[in-house]
């Protein structure tokens, strides 16, 4: 089932939780930070060994102090117009997360900020639909999908896009 929630991502009791991280997987700002903060040191230092993550790809740690048992840090593109392999870029990114999700066995809920979103500007009813698409795609495949979204006005361009997509949420 694919849900659209307002909440702090930090807080969420799943299995893995999303990072919008940057290439160096060490912390930055928006959600990255937020999640470095509540994870603790040591997901820095675990990140460290990973030594950092293209853009599209993904890489998973323990949760150390966060509800969720992993954290999947993933790198979105930054919006250049579109004209660059973005669309291509944060649909590969949120497969990537997913795969990754399927291939440590034991993770049945997942959630996800609005990856690229932010400070890297992708905008908000395109990235929707993107996520939402792939996350259409894998939905037989978990117990539960939540879009974690920062505000009401974030949750009601998932819920478009949701209901566009058709598949259940």
């Amino acid at each position: 089932m694919i849900e659209v929630l307002v909440a702090d991502i930090t807080t969420l009791e799943v299995d893995a939780i999303v990072n919008a991280a940057n290439t160096s997987l060490l912390g930055g700002g928006g959600v990255d930070g937020a999640i470095h903060r509540a994870a603790g040191p040591e997901l820095r230092e675990y990140n460290r060994k990973l030594g950092g993550c293209p853009v599209g790809e993904a890489r998973i740690s323990p949760g150390f102090r966060l509800p969720a048992k992993y954290v999947i840090s993933t790198v979105g593109p930054v919006w250049h117009g579109g004209d660059r392999g973005e669309p291509e870029l944060l649909e590969k990114a949120y497969r990537s997360c997913f795969e990754l999700a399927l291939e440590q066995g034991d993770i049945r809920s997942i959630a996800f900020p609005a990856i690229s979103t932010g400070a890297y500007g992708f905008p908000r009813p395109l990235a929707a639909r993107i996520a939402v698409r792939v996350m259409c795609e894998y939905d037989d495949r978990f117990d539960r999908i939540i879009a974690c979204c920062y505000s009401e006005e974030d949750a009601g361009i998932y819920r478009e896009a949701l209901s566009e997509a058709g598949c259940r949420g």
